[in-house]
């Protein structure tokens, strides 16, 4: 499994870097903070990937709460035929806690 750290996320994000962020953590959880990734939550990913389907070449991020769902998610990306997913390593957690603290994680 491929793995982005934040610091590296961030720079892409500076340079604006061609990939997709992808966010599955729930929906609440997306009201409350994120950073600007496409919100389809884990639990709704299987139903909802013809939305992400031109997607399937680029490099896609995928990103979570603490960096757990978000493996799980690229395997399921993987299994449907997306060819560059990479999981944000610490997900949410880390970029509040390394990146930007002033968003509230819950």
């Amino acid at each position: 499994m491929k793995m982005i750290t934040v610091q590296n996320l961030k720079q892409k994000k500076e340079n604006r870097d061609s990939f997709f962020l992808l966010d599955v953590r729930d929906y609440h959880e997306y009201l409350v903070s994120n950073v600007g990734g496409y919100h389809i939550p884990y639990d709704d990913l299987d139903n909802r990937l013809d939305e992400i389907d031109d997607y399937k070449e680029v490099e896609l991020i995928v990103m979570c709460r603490s960096g757990n769902t978000s493996i799980d998610a690229c395997k399921k990306l993987m299994e449907a035929g997306f060819k560059n997913v990479i999981s944000l390593k610490g997900g949410m957690k880390r970029w509040a806690k390394e990146i930007d603290p002033s968003l509230p994680v819950i």
